[in-house]
């Protein structure tokens, strides 16, 4: 048998096409290499030449005496040896001789010497002769620019393709531009019309309903068939840019409100997704794909328009004119407005739709803008935000921001900006759970564990159990209750953070109340391992009296809202608590303190009321004392809320009724004046002040008087009805408030004839 030859394999095309880059890469190499070297060698001949001329420069000349007289011998010398006349010589040494004067070497050689032409050169040539007998180096042609091609397979191998670039030489181009500008002259231009002020503004009223119309006409073809008309809704977009100065700033305003009540109209009730590559390729009906072509559309639109209002309120903000831009910066403000009332109203209504947190973003840094008109506008529409999310995903982003806004501001914000926190609709957390709480559901069924437990029937009613499961599941639009706890969670933990920060940097900042007031309402939400550090914080906070008297009342809420809430499994009595509310009730009046009447109220709720089986019966009945006093010097609707406190405080400590009593007495004398409830022996002392309210002028506290002094019966006829019983103290301070300058409940129309009465029966002397 023959050797098996081994035939060399063939390579393949991307192999072949590979090399053949890899060439085509060398080959422009060595170009690129063979233009650098020429280069330098033209170089280093122009510093030679240079040189040269520098040493001619340099030496002496050399007389032309000497010269002269040496050719006159050589010609002499020539002439006795005989020279042969040219008619002696033949013709073909003649023609020999001509194409040899034709050649360098022959022009170049020096005949005055007898020496051959291949002789060495003389070394006492000068720099300059040698330079001169060097050959000359012709002008090379410019290399033109190759633009390689896809290489051409044949069955030789591969074919490089290349084609040379084309090159406008520079005269032609300077032709060119010749003849571009030579254009036939312009006729001279007409005098500018100068309109007066009746024509300009008759222009202007023409121009403005011509464009209202427009935008009326637009609109209307928008909603009218949205999903053909995304054309027209670029148009009404692009007036966004109106050039005509005279009413640039009304026709964008009535662009940005129209187009905030198109959007508003024809955005879906859901969330617009990019599509996947698989769904761009894949097939559809034409139904489905006119809906992603409008759905895509509608994005589009939307987002320009936001990038809009975005870019008029930069523009506000940075107040620089533009070229291009036909508005003057007083125009800015107005622009600005209906910008941030459109993102504000967009926030509110399209929280389901795209950009949403974008719109968050724009709008909620400005509620502490300089422009009061501005920042009143966003701190509402954040209000509302906050009331209306559901979810909490809403809240969480704005409180994010607000968050960030306080601290890379230094805390020199308005207080404003942490009042709108207390509009969070945040009821219940995550708290930490058991073991036995955090033990994962029984999962369901293996096929093993039913074809093992169950028979054939309960495992077909179990299939189809489970399936419905799954369904209704699916189906189910509302939030998971344990995501939404754990959004509330996240959110509370940042506007915890927000206040602990304040009350450990800035203490005497404006920003001390709202914080004060802010943990007051979200302490019962308050982490467990917090409560010792902030309880000594509140306390130094009242100790130091730099607080005025409504944050000290804040303080004090606070710590027993703090205790009230998880804190009941502390073993800790807040006397010193106690002791400062005792001591500040007198701070409450008819004048600008009736307001702060709320918050003593609350406060005296959760202390008295709620930790009723914490608080001893001499404390209760010295608050008790102390609040009948007060309500003689307040205003109606405040002493209606403390009577109905004391109301509750009565009922909730039976033995109390000895206050009603006039005839028992215990050990000691009652002090007013101490500061301490506990020893102020207020059981020796009687509710004579309830006897005065029952001659005051509101009814509605004549009618408490009388019932606390019968002992609050449930019962009888001096029982409350069910109108004041039900109602608490609060809410009675707020029904009953004057604050709109109205009297409740009305006042008879027999009250001013006996005014008149009186004042007719006046002596006239008076």
């Amino acid at each position: 048998m023959k050797p098996r030859r081994h035939r060399k394999q063939a390579p393949s095309f991307r192999k072949l096409l590979k090399t053949s880059k890899i060439k085509l890469d060398n080959k422009l190499k060595n170009k690129q290499f063979k233009q650098e070297s020429s280069a330098k060698k033209y170089r280093k001949e122009q510093k030679k030449l240079r040189e040269a001329v520098r040493d001619v420069g340099s030496k002496a000349p050399v007389p032309l005496d000497n010269v002269k007289k040496k050719h006159q011998v050589v010609e002499e010398n020539d002439l006795d040896e005989g020279s042969l006349p040219l008619d002696m010589i033949d013709d073909d040494d003649l023609q020999l001789m001509r194409e040899m004067a034709q050649k360098a070497s022959f022009v170049t050689r020096d005949l005055s010497s007898s020496e051959p032409v291949h002789a060495t050169k003389r070394k006492q040539d000068s720099v300059i002769e040698q330079y001169e007998k060097k050959p000359r180096r012709m002008k090379m042609e410019p290399e033109k620019e190759v633009i390689h091609l896809l290489p051409i397979k044949d069955k030789t191998g591969i074919i490089p393709q290349s084609i040379e670039k084309p090159v406008v030489h520079a005269e032609e181009e300077e032709e060119e531009e010749v003849v571009d500008t030579e254009e036939p002259e312009a006729p001279p231009a007409e005098p500018v019309r100068v309109f007066s002020t009746e024509e300009l503004i008759e222009h202007r009223r023409t121009t403005l309903e011509q464009k209202k119309i427009h935008i009326a006409s637009l609109a209307s073809a928008i909603l009218a068939d949205p999903e053909n008309s995304i054309k027209k809704l670029k148009e009404l977009r692009v007036m966004l840019t109106e050039q005509d100065s005279t009413v640039a700033v009304t026709i964008r305003k009535l662009v940005l409100i129209s187009l905030l009540e198109i959007f508003k109209d024809i955005a879906p009730s859901y969330k617009i997704r990019p599509l996947t590559e698989e769904e761009k390729t894949a097939r559809v009906k034409r139904e489905t794909q006119k809906l992603r072509e409008f759905e895509e559309g509608l994005i589009s639109q939307y987002k320009f328009y936001l990038e809009s209002l975005e870019q008029t309120i930069k523009d506000w903000k940075q107040m620089k004119i533009k070229k291009s831009e036909v508005l003057s910066l007083r125009a800015y403000k107005g622009l600005a407005e209906v910008a941030v009332m459109c993102l504000c109203e967009l926030m509110l209504s399209l929280s389901h739709f795209n950009f949403h947190n974008n719109i968050i973003v724009l709008v909620v840094p400005l509620i502490d803008d300089k422009c009061k008109k501005i920042a009143d506008m966003c701190v509402e529409a954040v209000k509302k935000l906050f009331r209306q999310d559901k979810f909490g995903h809403a809240s969480l982003a704005a409180v994010k921001i607000i968050s960030g806004l306080v601290k890379s501001r230094n805390y020199c914000v308005r207080p404003e900006v942490l009042n709108i926190l207390l509009h969070l609709r945040i009821k219940e957390v995550e708290v930490k759970k058991d073991v036995e709480d955090t033990t994962r559901k029984q999962k369901l069924m293996s096929y093993q564990e039913k074809k093992k437990n169950l028979t054939r029937m309960q495992r077909k009613w179990k299939k189809a159990e489970e399936k419905l499961e799954r369904e209704l599941l699916e189906a189910e639009a509302s939030e998971n209750k344990e995501k939404k706890l754990k959004l509330h969670t996240e959110t509370l933990n940042i506007v915890f953070l927000t206040y602990f920060r304040i009350l450990k940097r800035a203490q005497k900042s404006v920003l001390l109340p709202a914080v004060l007031e802010g943990l007051a309402k979200f302490a019962h939400l308050i982490n467990l391992e917090f409560f010792d550090d902030l309880l000594v914080v509140l306390n130094k906070l009242i100790e130091s009296g730099e607080l005025n008297y409504r944050e000290s009342l804040h303080c004090v809420q606070t710590a027993f809202n703090i205790l009230s809430g998880q804190g009941d499994v502390l073993n800790i009595d807040p006397l010193k608590f106690y002791t400062h509310l005792y001591k500040t009730l007198y701070g409450l009046s008819a004048g600008t303190s009736n307001d702060d009447t709320v918050i003593a109220l609350e406060c005296l709720e959760v202390m008295l009321t709620k930790r009723r089986k914490q608080v001893s019966l001499q404390r209760a009945m010295a608050f008790v004392k102390r609040l009948s006093v007060l309500a003689l010097h307040v205003l109606p609707n405040s002493s209606i809320g403390i009577l109905s406190t004391g109301r509750g405080l009565l009922q909730a400590f039976p033995k109390m009724d000895i206050l009603l009593d006039n005839e028992s007495q215990g050990s000691g004398f009652y002090l007013p004046e101490l500061d301490e409830p506990e020893y102020c022996n207020a059981q020796n002392t009687a509710l004579w002040e309830l006897q005065t309210l029952q001659r005051h002028y509101h009814p509605v506290v004549r009618v408490f008087a009388a019932h606390l002094c019968a002992g609050a019966p449930s019962e009888g006829s001096l029982a409350l009805p069910a109108s004041l019983s039900r109602r608490s103290a609060v809410e009675l301070f707020s029904d009953y408030s004057m604050n709109e300058m109205t009297f409740n409940p009305p006042v008879p129309e027999t009250i001013p004839r006996m005014k008149v009465f009186i004042l007719c029966s006046m002596p006239k002397t008076l």
